[in-house]
């Protein structure tokens, strides 16, 4: 089985006051969770890998809790979420793809009757690479407002060995959201879209 050393795990979140406009009543919140990890298939073509997603399955616990507690541990409050990777450049996208189900299965049993899709971005990226990570509601697919993303980078990573893997969570929508469309106090939660 692979190992995934952890070289470093980071976390952060923003308060948004406002976006230009009034301010709201309640801030929205919302934060990444990181983790820099060595990649056990770098430099070398692994025809199987899903096996890997199991051991992975601990650093996407590990992250999802450091996250709800950094946005205040309510996880009434979250209701938005996403996902991602970066590769380093000794690696290929599909070690990235290793995350879907550790990171997404994670957070969903935290947060709890979650029923939409976890969005998702991967990319194979060199030292410092950013990457926007989609944002979109826990329960609805096409809640507008929650269409969003949070831009994550690690300094010093990833190393061409490497992979920085992301989970990220929001408390609300958009400040200035005023684009119609589903609303969040409308959503029935019954199959993962409205």
């Amino acid at each position: 089985m692979p190992d995934f050393i952890i070289r470093k795990i980071a976390v952060f979140t923003e308060e948004i006051l406002h976006d230009g406009g009034p301010a709201p009543a309640t801030p929205r919140r919302r934060g990444a969770s990181m983790a820099l990890v060595k990649n056990p298939f770098a430099g070398r073509h692994a025809e199987e890998l899903q096996s890997a997603m199991d051991d992975l399955k601990p650093l996407g616990r590990i992250l999802t809790e450091r996250l709800v507690e950094a946005l205040g541990g309510d996880v009434a409050a979250i209701d938005g979420y996403g996902k991602g990777a970066i590769v380093g450049t000794e690696g290929e996208i599909e070690h990235g793809a290793l995350w879907h189900v550790p990171g997404g299965y994670a957070m969903r049993e935290r947060l709890g009757a979650s029923k939409a899709i976890v969005p998702s971005a991967m990319k194979v990226g060199a030292f410092g690479s950013a990457l926007d990570v989609p944002l979109g509601h826990t329960n609805a697919a096409y809640v507008r407002s929650h269409f969003d993303a949070i831009e994550v980078r690690a300094p010093d990573g990833p190393r061409p060995d490497e992979i920085l893997f992301v989970l990220a969570m929001a408390c609300g929508g958009r400040i200035h959201s005023r684009m119609g469309g589903l609303e969040a106090w409308d959503v029935k939660g019954e199959d993962g879209l409205r």
